[in-house]
């Protein structure tokens, strides 16, 4: 059996696959960049002791290669791109950038999400990789409403960000990629922490609002008579009956590693969606209890805010880059994905749920940090060669 390569394999739902991949026995390439901190193979390493820590067992290692997506031959030394040409039989393009704003085509996302997933199609096609498992988002729906089936990319839809808009391009580049003889399409909603431990290594959409609120009433506010901080001047700019699919990272993991490793499901488009979407009034109330408290307010969507008050300048400013997260969602159609995997129900992300999610990014300070690993302890199984 010959590699399959992961791209995007430190980021929160890249860790989660290689875990689940590399339990499953497969022999795991990943495409790792450096950080400004460590080098690939000392990242790949940290990531993969957090995971013997929380099971309590020993796992295999990926091979590591050096390099990025943005970077033609994917930054890859010679040695290095030799090897991914003559192991590799199968590449599944998770990374992308998550930015919902841009000052163009030449930055993020459109770098990342068209012309890293460009740069990969290209890699594969020069090493005869026909196999291709794309990790796109269900969030190509745009501004649909109504059912948005699997089958289904670009209707013409508008998009509430350059995010969106990015991913649907990038969707359709692997889709006219004629030289790939099977194509998996991967569509997951929101993905928040592990359903059972709260774990996430990254703190997007729903935590960075709560993160935000979070700092704003320890800086600036106090606690009155109710023992709680009165939270008026923090306005929302949604009516409050929003749907959001909200989907646990160990549930999306755990459906995309039994379709990548089960051959019959390949070919197909699934939306890795929530059986019920949660509201934004719910997520309101959960922040509310866990930040200690009440009154956050809902503007409206279209509502005229006064910003009188320092501390809600402040909030609007820091939310203008998620107004456009909290827009009502479709109804995403999952039948491929019930029919595939019928055992394997999306985990209810309900109030319990939400609260101890959020409880926990709180005790972590919204901070995740790997072990310290020294660059001369790392195994000599991670480097390919």
């Amino acid at each position: 059996m010959r590699h399959v390569l992961l791209t995007g394999a430190t980021g929160l739902l890249g860790r989660y696959l290689m875990k689940d991949l590399l339990s499953r026995g497969v022999k795991l390439a990943v495409l790792v960049r450096p950080s400004r901190r460590n080098n690939p193979y000392v990242r790949v390493e940290a990531a993969m002791r957090v995971w013997e820590d929380q099971l309590q067992r020993s796992l295999p290692r990926p091979k590591v290669l050096c390099g990025d997506i943005i970077s033609s031959d994917l930054g890859l030394s010679g040695p290095e791109l030799s090897w991914a040409t003559e192991n590799c039989e199968a590449v599944i393009h998770n990374a992308a950038s998550l930015s919902f704003v841009s000052t163009g085509r030449h930055s993020e996302p459109w770098r990342s999400n068209v012309g890293g997933t460009e740069n990969v199609l290209e890699f594969c096609q020069q090493a005869g990789i026909e196999k291709f498992h794309h990790v796109s988002t269900a969030y190509v729906a745009g501004k649909r409403i109504g059912r948005v089936y699997e089958n289904e990319l670009n209707v013409g839809q508008e998009f509430a960000n350059p995010y969106e808009e990015s991913k649907v391009e990038a969707e359709e580049k692997v889709r006219s990629s004629r030289f790939l003889k099977s194509l998996t399409v991967l569509r997951p909603a929101i993905i928040v922490g592990d359903s059972n431990s709260g774990l996430t290594f990254t703190y997007h959409n729903f935590y960075a609002m709560l993160q935000l609120g979070c700092t704003l009433v320890q800086s600036m506010a106090q606690k009155d008579f109710t023992g709680k901080t009165r939270g008026d001047d923090f306005k929302i700019n949604v009516d409050g009956h929003e749907r959001k699919n909200l989907v646990p990272v160990d549930w999306v993991s755990e459906a995309m590693a039994r379709i990548i490793t089960t051959p019959s499901l390949h070919g197909q488009t699934y939306h890795l969606t929530p059986r019920v979407p949660v509201t934004v009034r719910l997520i309101r109330d959960v922040m509310e209890e866990v930040m200690e408290t009440y009154g956050l307010t809902f503007s409206g969507a279209d509502g005229v805010m006064g910003i009188d008050q320092e501390i809600e300048q402040i909030f609007l400013k820091h939310m203008e880059v998620y107004h456009s997260y909290w827009k009502d969602d479709p109804e995403f159609d999952s039948t491929n994905t019930i029919k595939a995997l019928p055992d394997l129900p999306c985990p209810l992300v309900d109030r319990k749920m939400l609260t101890h999610l959020a409880r926990v990014a709180i005790q972590r300070g919204f901070n995740w940090r790997d072990p310290k690993v020294e660059a001369s302890q790392f195994q000599p199984e991670l480097v390919a060669n």
